[in-house]
């Protein structure tokens, strides 16, 4: 016997998916624009991040995310598949990520190629669905010597 479709849960089930991709949206670009406000906003006040490089709140980490990409000559993040589980104003979810970053090294343009996955926890508080918990694992980097 076959479940009965429920459009509002569907409608809400849709909603959160929208929202939590904008969040991951914001995450990236202001990362890429150097945006510490629109990086910020990816994240609840209470949110918890482990980078690997570093473990703290969002503040630290966008603080320390800024700090390191600011150095770079330039960067580029690309969100790949996302897979997400909705139940009610919680979600988890895996977000494949992508991202290029060019800086010197002995004098030299190198580019540093980062390719993994973060593993996420978010919350819908006050209508605004946000990162409440992330943790990045990193697949595989490589350094190569800038070709253009």
């Amino acid at each position: 016997m076959s479940k009965p479709f429920d459009l509002e849960a569907e409608v809400r089930d849709l909603a959160a998916r929208r929202d939590i991709h904008d969040a991951l949206c914001r995450y990236m670009r202001g990362q890429d624009r150097l945006d510490p406000v629109l990086h910020r906003s990816a994240f609840h006040d209470d949110a918890y991040v482990d980078c690997g490089l570093m473990q703290g709140t969002a503040d630290e980490f966008v603080a320390f995310a800024q700090g390191f990409l600011a150095d770079m000559a330039g960067s580029q993040h690309i969100i790949g598949q996302v897979q997400l589980d909705v139940r009610g104003d919680e979600a988890s979810g895996e977000v494949y990520f992508y991202a290029w970053h060019r800086h010197q090294e002995d004098g030299q343009p190198k580019d540093l190629v980062v390719a993994g996955r973060y593993v996420d926890e978010y919350g819908c508080r006050n209508g605004e669905w946000r990162i409440v918990k992330r943790r990045e694992i990193i697949d595989w980097a490589r350094s190569d010597v800038a070709a253009d």
